[in-house]
């Protein structure tokens, strides 16, 4: 089968693009800079910038299949503010959807996130909902995956948490009850290329999360203890940790906003762990304290 992914010299786009050629496709991997990936020779790569229609059409052509995984992070704020979310999510889903109708690609995996919903309660979210409608009011067929935050060789969960923390005495919006169910970046590109390869899947969303569910502060303590640190937690109420990062919102050289603050104020857990439908147990998956250690 021959694959494009775009996004596919990130963090997850690469394991992807490995997993698939390891499996015997033809991929072709899309980012503004191909030149900086670390993909085997057989996987070919190509300069393309979803935002821009002109610069990826050449690119769908020809292709069975296309993997939409071009993100900002929701951890940081991005350049540009939160209409970058926008830009990148909705307009570069409509650019791929319309490239991939108008070159007759069979089918698209759309990459989303967890609670993606027009009208949720951060950017991120919602310009992920919004994306996801201009997927299934297409004329592809398709699979939507929602995971939870992913970790794993060139991920930044790990960096996020230590960016948001000292180790030994830290303070934590919230004590740091936010939980999430990190999924190993290994796991979870073996889920999405068997839903390219198996239509039983086209025409589903699906939600992905590990084995674990950990709040904040658990993860703060992993991550820290893998160093041979210890972390004590001191809550930072929820109000004032808001105030704080809204101010920071105009500084370019503070990572975290408004946004990342509305974020800590949802789980980013499954409701149903849909790995199952891929004959997948969750005691199967990595944790992310087997990861670190």
């Amino acid at each position: 089968m021959d694959v494009l992914v775009t996004g596919g010299t990130g963090f997850i786009g690469t394991h992807l693009c490995r997993e698939l050629d390891d499996r015997g496709h033809e991929v072709t991997a899309l980012s503004r800079h191909p030149e900086e990936a670390a993909l085997p020779e057989s996987v070919e790569t190509v300069v393309g910038d979803v935002t821009a229609y002109d610069s990826i059409q050449s690119a769908v052509e020809g292709q069975d299949a296309v993997v939409n995984l071009v993100a900002l992070s929701p951890l940081f704020k991005p350049k540009g503010g939160d209409d970058r979310h926008f830009e990148v999510h909705l307009g570069g889903t409509e650019n791929v959807v319309e490239a991939a109708e108008e070159a007759g690609v069979d089918y698209l995996l759309q990459l989303s996130a967890l609670g993606a919903d027009p009208d949720g309660p951060t950017a991120y979210i919602r310009s992920k909902g919004r994306a996801e409608e201009v997927v299934r009011n297409s004329e592809l067929a398709y699979t939507i995956v929602r995971p939870s935050v992913v970790f794993g060789e060139g991920g930044e969960f790990v960096s996020f948490t230590k960016q948001l923390t000292t180790p030994y005495v830290t303070g934590l919006p919230g004590g740091g009850k936010t939980r999430f169910q990190p999924i190993w970046v290994g796991d979870l590109v073996g889920l999405l290329a068997d839903a390219i390869e198996d239509d039983e899947h086209w025409g589903e969303t699906y939600e992905f999360g590990g084995p674990d569910v950990l709040t904040l502060g658990d993860v703060t303590r992993l991550v820290y203890r893998s160093e041979g640190k210890s972390v004590r937690i001191l809550p930072v109420p929820m109000p004032l940790a808001g105030i704080g990062m809204r101010l920071a919102d105009p500084l370019p050289f503070i990572p975290f906003g408004g946004d990342q603050y509305r974020s800590l104020k949802f789980d980013n857990t499954v409701s149903t762990n849909d790995v199952s439908a891929f004959g997948v147990d969750e005691s199967e998956l990595t944790t992310l304290s087997a990861y670190l250690e």
